[in-house]
C-alpha cells in the first residue's frame, strides 16, 4: 500500500483515541440514529479528514429515497455511508438497503456502521446487483499506532480515496486470497513442479501429473475452497486468464519469423 503521509498518521493517532471515548459513551446512552449520524459525520471530517460543508452529503438523495451520508468529491460520489443507531447489530437487511441505493447510482463503495462496526463493500452490476465484503473494523479495538490499521483506516481517508487506494487493494484481495491460490494449485505448471520435486525425493517413482491433481484435490484443499461460490469464481477467472495467454502464445509463435533452415526444407 502507499505510504500514509506523516500528518495523516499524526492525525490518526491524536483523534482516533477521542472519538473512541465518544463512541463508548454514546453506546452506553444507546443514543439514536440521529445522534450516531452526528458523531459519524464528525469522524468524518476529523479522523478521516473531510471537508465537512463540501465533502460530505447527509441524506444523500437517490431516486426518491436517501442514503444517510455520501462522501464527496470534485470528480464523483466516492462511497456511500449507511448509518444505523449504536446499539444496532448490523445485518444482512441494513446492507441490502445501503447496496441498493448505491446500485441505483453506478456507486462502488459502500460503508454499513454504527459508529462502532464499519463494514466496507464493494458493489458490482454485472447481471444482477452483488455485493463483496471487502473488510471490517471495530472502531473501538482500532490502535492508530499498528501500521495495519492505519492502513486500512487510511483505505477510507481523504488522502486515500483521492488515490484510489480502496481499488488498489480490492485488486490485490482479489488475487491474493485462497480461493486464488486454490486454483493455482491445480494448474499444469504447479502440478508439474511437485512431480518433479516427488521425483528428485524417490529416484525412479512412477507418478503423473493427473495423479497429483487428483490428491490435490480430493485431500489437501478444503472442500470449501473449491466448490463454494468464490471458489468456483476463482477458478473460472484463472482459467480465462490460462485461455487468453495460451492464445497471446501462439499468435506470437505464427507471427514469428522461420529459421532460415526451416524455409530452405519446405523447398
Amino acid at each position: 500500500m502507499s505510504s500514509i503521509p506523516t500528518a495523516v498518521v499524526k492525525r490518526l493517532i491524536s483523534t482516533v483515541p477521542k472519538f473512541k471515548k465518544i463512541l463508548a459513551k454514546a453506546k452506553e446512552r444507546d443514543v439514536n440514529e440521529s445522534d450516531t449520524v452526528t458523531i459519524i459525520t464528525d469522524m468524518l471530517e476529523e479522523v478521516f479528514g473531510f471537508d465537512k460543508y463540501s465533502e460530505i452529503t447527509r441524506e444523500y438523495a437517490i431516486q426518491g429515497t436517501y442514503c444517510d451520508l455520501a462522501i464527496k468529491t470534485r470528480k464523483r460520489i466516492e462511497y456511500l455511508i449507511e448509518v444505523k443507531a449504536i446499539g444496532l447489530d448490523l445485518n444482512d437487511k441494513h446492507l441490502k438497503q445501503a447496496v441498493n441505493y448505491a446500485s441505483r447510482e453506478g456507486i462502488k463503495w459502500v460503508v454499513l456502521t454504527n459508529g462502532i462496526k464499519w463494514e466496507i463493500h464493494r458493489v458490482t452490476l454485472e447481471n444482477k446487483v452483488q455485493n463483496e465484503k471487502l473488510f471490517v473494523f471495530d472502531f473501538i479495538e482500532m490502535n492508530p499506532r499498528q501500521a495495519d490499521q492505519q492502513d486500512l483506516l487510511f483505505l477510507l481517508c481523504k488522502r486515500g480515496v483521492q488515490k484510489d487506494l480502496i481499488d488498489d487493494y480490492y485488486e490485490y484481495r482479489q488475487a491474493v486470497n485462497r480461493y486464488t491460490v486454490g486454483a493455482l494449485l491445480l494448474t499444469d505448471s504447479i502440478t508439474n513442479v511437485v512431480r518433479r520435486e516427488l521425483r528428485k525425493l524417490k529416484p525412479g517413482i512412477k507418478v503423473t501429473t493427473e495423479e497429483i491433481k487428483n490428491l490435490i484435490h480430493d485431500g489437501v484443499i478444503k472442500r470449501e475452497i473449491l466448490e463454494s461460490e468464490a471458489g468456483i469464481e476463482a477458478n473460472k477467472q484463472l482459467s480465462k486468464f490460462l485461455r487468453k495467454q495460451e492464445r497471446a502464445k501462439k499468435k506470437v509463435e505464427a507471427t514469428a519469423p522461420q529459421p532460415k533452415n526451416a524455409i530452405e526444407n519446405e523447398h
